[in-house]
């Protein structure tokens, strides 16, 4: 299961975030015990194709499950990002 990980991790930094996905819902869902890790890579490969509300979705998932995840600090930054491209900030 750690070598599907590692190629996870080297598919999402490739630019195979999609692929990545597919693989880590599927271990999700038939490897319970490694799902905190898995969402966090989930949302690290949403994140990577601009999906910034399916990153969010699933650092928050993985905090839920282990509150001292790298999530944790993923979810931040993304809300860092965010708030400073606010769109109301170019309205004005």
């Amino acid at each position: 299961m750690i070598e599907s990980l590692k190629e996870i991790r080297e598919q999402i930094g490739s630019g195979q975030a999609e692929n990545a996905i597919a693989l880590l819902n599927q271990l999700i869902n038939t490897h319970p015990e490694l799902a905190a890790e898995a969402y966090y890579l989930r949302g690290n490969a949403y994140r990577k194709m601009g999906d910034w509300q399916g990153a969010l979705n699933s650092y928050q998932e993985a905090i839920e499950l282990n509150p001292e995840s790298p999530a944790a600090e993923a979810r931040n930054m993304v809300m860092d990002i965010l708030n400073f491209y606010n769109k109301d900030m170019f309205n004005q």
